[in-house]
């Protein structure tokens, strides 16, 4: 299902140095004894979900089918890349089974949330708000927005088209559900945005885009179970998070994590928040940034080879990702491209990565880790994401710091807020 290949990593230690700590950082995680340990309801969240609200999920989906071409999700950063990465892996970018999603709440763009209002004119709307505590400040902009159209649009109707995904029991966005008649689903207390796709936050708008949520969280539990070994020679997950660490040790202060698909770049801008929300605190931490290849290869790809050696690369290669082409013949050949002709182009693509490996790690010298997926289906997500999850606790356990907390964040609102006038 998952392998991970270190042969090009370059690391100077090996797995069972760090056999100790890592038991002892499994603990933190499975004990719930470690830094943040309030939020780790994510570990046994695939044994432990709510089966009677992921039951209302699939309800919810049958009960408003037929009335909806476009799904709009109102969220930021955890409340959003989850869902997002998953419908883009999934279904590609330009799905075609009538269902439309588009993502709000993430931006105080004018002309995107514009844009919006006159795309959707002539849709038939449903719209998931996000929030935990409802007073997010780009959510809330938008959701005003847009629950003031669906109210000028559905009138009465608007309240049995809106989802609330919420606190259980407070905040302003619960009150409001409750006052307004919402459908609302639960954003548990010990679990944390970034962490959360796997919960309502991501379920909703997921099964009402039509994506297998068993599927997904039957990957999840296999995943679970493949990751629950506390030794660090039998657990992918805790191998890449010790190989993270060496590569730290040794200066590598930046990590890129590199897709060969476009439909793979959220599953990246979601690996950024986890590791770097997760990581970057008290000086310590991992820059995460990524690119896509080959586009990106000829931006980014001399500065790789030959610049300043600050980074190492991890591949996220997906082994089957179900479409294809063939490359035609052309008789005239004016394009002296008859070389590749019969060739596949998922092929083409391959070659693409192997070449780049060898260059980079060969010639340039740069550590590559190699994450391969089987394929790209909703139990393949399940299990990759719970991979990445267990990997960046371990991670940040063996870095010191708490896996779970952003305080950072919190400087940049209040200067925003005092900017604004807000009390």
């Amino acid at each position: 299902m998952l392998t991970i290949d270190f042969k090009n990593a370059k690391l100077d230690k090996n797995f069972n140095d760090y056999a100790a700590d890592v038991e002892r950082c499994h603990g933190y995680l499975h004990d719930k004894t470690g830094l943040g340990n309030d939020f780790v309801g994510w570990v046994e969240w695939p044994n432990s979900y709510d089966k009677e609200e992921f039951d209302r999920i699939l309800a919810l989906k049958e009960r408003l089918a037929g009335k909806y071409d476009t799904v709009l999700v109102c969220g930021i950063g955890g409340s959003y890349l989850g869902a997002r990465a998953a419908l883009e892996m999934i279904k590609g970018l330009y799905p075609d089974d009538g269902v439309e999603v588009i993502f709000i709440g993430n931006t105080f763009s004018a002309s995107y949330i514009s844009q919006v209002l006159k795309h959707i004119e002539d849709k038939e709307v449903v719209l998931n708000v996000i929030s935990k505590s409802g007073t997010t400040t780009e959510t809330s902009i938008s959701f005003r927005i847009f629950k003031q159209w669906m109210e000028n649009r559905y009138g009465a109707d608007a309240k049995n088209r809106i989802i609330a995904t919420t606190d259980k029991a407070r905040g302003t966005l619960k009150a409001l559900a409750d006052k307004e008649g919402y459908d609302t689903y639960v954003i548990p207390d010990d679990i944390g945005g970034r962490y959360s796709v796997f919960t309502a936050v991501g379920l909703v708008p997921l099964a009402l885009a039509n994506v297998d949520i068993k599927a997904l969280m039957d990957g999840a539990k296999k995943a679970y179970d493949d990751f629950a070994n506390k030794d660090v020679n039998e657990n992918p997950a805790y191998q890449y998070a010790v190989a993270r660490r060496i590569l730290d040790d040794k200066g590598y202060g930046a990590e890129m994590f590199v897709t060969y698909h476009l439909q793979l770049t959220m599953i990246a801008e979601w690996w950024k928040q986890l590791f770097g929300e997760s990581e970057g605190k008290d000086g310590k931490g991992i820059l995460p940034t990524s690119a896509c290849f080959s586009t990106d290869l000829h931006s980014l790809g001399q500065f790789i080879q030959e610049g300043r050696k600050m980074l190492y690369e991890t591949v996220f290669a997906i082994d089957d990702m179900g479409a294809d082409l063939v490359f035609p013949s052309d008789d005239e050949n004016i394009d002296n491209m008859n070389y590749l002709a019969g060739k596949k182009l998922s092929w083409v693509n391959e070659m693409a990565m192997e070449g780049t490996l060898s260059a980079h790690s060969d010639v340039g010298e740069v550590p590559n880790i190699v994450i391969h997926l089987k394929d790209n289906s909703a139990y393949s997500f399940g299990y990759m994401m719970y991979f990445f999850f267990k990997a960046c606790g371990m991670s940040c356990y063996l870095l010191g710091v708490n896996p779970f907390n952003q305080p950072g964040v919190e400087v940049y609102k209040k200067k925003m807020f005092k900017l604004l006038g807000k009390e």
